[in-house]
């Protein structure tokens, strides 16, 4: 799962974009890259590899390294190959033919290759084989002197899902956001705000942050944050402040975070339950959001999930068949909404995912409600999108 952070402030930017990055190295990635704007002009660096194995290549080669590039707004972004191979050329950030515009997306374009054809009808010239190059085109074509409004000009032509962050090179003093289907906050400093995929990337400067919606844009300087929808109306979003600090997002000394995990099991199991036992018996029905009459007339679970959190579910399978005597089925959200999946208004559906973030699955829970099922979902982040979208949620720690 791809990782985007954004800043605009007083402070330099790349070294703050690159911590930043670091704590989203959790999600895993093959690529990464940082762009800054210093002087009117967008400076642009990435590479293959993780971004210590990529600092050392550039320090060996005396180019430039990512920390030294100058400039008090960036992007930077950590990517997992889908359109094109993992090549230095199609890792993020992507310009546009004149090198004024830089943008940085997680998510898929689906109507691409369309677009790529007519753009390039128009002359403009690509580098990369992906699907985000073509937005900063797009942008580039509508371009009239308002990166804000050509940013909203191009997602109106775009089909599919999308975190993005912009920076123009003629409007040094904006960082542009927008989101559809993939997560994406604005982080809300003195003096500095910030755009991110997950909360611990930002976490060290500030606790205040907005979380974007579908449809959802927000124009940012390094004094004022402004949310629109894609029609440029005005929204009043609610500052959400969070109580858990950047710490419990590290490594904890552990070579890497898989193993960090594993031993952390007993103590998650410990602090999952405390507070949820009564009289020597584990009690959710306040959590759950479901009267005992809903409950009864449950006559089917469907657990989705993806990676580890799919193979927990297996596990979770035997057990509520085991004690709940109910038909449980476990499903790769991935899959789920391709199918024609037989859901009603009597099936809950149980989505797992660590971060509440995990794209498969928010668009799993998100099919399972059109077809009238409840949904329960199992998460470690409060104010996650897959928690703030279901009926229904039971926090781990």
């Amino acid at each position: 799962m791809c990782g985007i952070i954004g800043y605009i402030g007083k402070s330099k930017a790349a070294p703050i974009l690159i911590e930043g990055l670091k704590r989203l190295e959790y999600r895993g990635y093959d690529s990464a890259g940082i762009s800054t704007i210093n002087e009117n002009n967008i400076l642009v660096e990435k590479d293959i590899g993780k971004i210590e194995e990529i600092q050392k290549k550039r320090k060996k080669e005396e180019k430039i390294n990512f920390e030294k590039i100058e400039g008090n707004v960036g992007l930077s972004h950590c990517r997992w190959a889908t359109h094109g191979s993992v090549t230095k050329e199609n890792a993020h950030p992507h310009t546009d033919c004149k090198n004024n515009i830089s943008i940085v997306h997680n998510g898929i374009i689906e109507n691409f290759s369309e677009i790529k054809e007519k753009l390039i009808k128009k002359g403009h010239k690509f580098i990369s084989l992906t699907d985000t190059e073509v937005i900063a085109h797009l942008i580039e074509d509508n371009y009239e002197g308002n990166i804000e409004e050509a940013t909203r000009k191009a997602l109106k032509q775009i089909e599919g899902s999308y975190a993005l962050g912009v920076i123009c090179s003629k409007e040094p003093d904006k960082l542009i956001a927008a989101r559809n289907e993939s997560p994406l906050i604005i982080g809300l400093g003195k003096d500095e705000n910030f755009i991110a995929s997950d909360v611990p990337a930002i976490l060290k400067y500030t606790n205040k942050v907005i979380y974007l919606e579908n449809n959802e844009m927000a124009i940012l300087t390094k004094n004022n944050v402004s949310i629109t929808d894609i029609d440029g109306n005005k929204i009043d979003k609610k500052i959400n402040e969070i109580d858990w600090d950047a710490e419990q997002a590290e490594k904890s000394g552990y070579d890497h975070f898989m193993l960090k995990e594993i031993h952390e099991q007993p103590m998650a199991i410990t602090e999952t339950l405390n507070g949820r036992i009564r009289n020597g018996n584990v009690n959710i029905k306040e959590e759950l959001d479901l009267s005992e009459e809903k409950l009864k007339k449950i006559d089917r679970i469907i657990i989705v999930a993806c990676g580890t959190s799919w193979h927990a579910a297996l596990v979770g399978e035997f057990m509520l068949e085991e004690l709940a005597k109910i038909p449980v089925e476990v499903e790769y959200a991935s899959e789920f909404r391709y199918r024609n999946p037989i859901v009603n208004e009597n099936t809950l559906v149980i989505a797992i995912s660590q971060s509440g973030e995990t794209a498969d699955t928010l668009a799993a829970i998100r099919e399972a409600k059109k077809r009238n099922a409840k949904v329960l979902s199992i998460v470690n982040v409060k104010g996650s999108s897959i928690s703030r979208e279901s009926d229904s949620v039971l926090y781990t720690f």
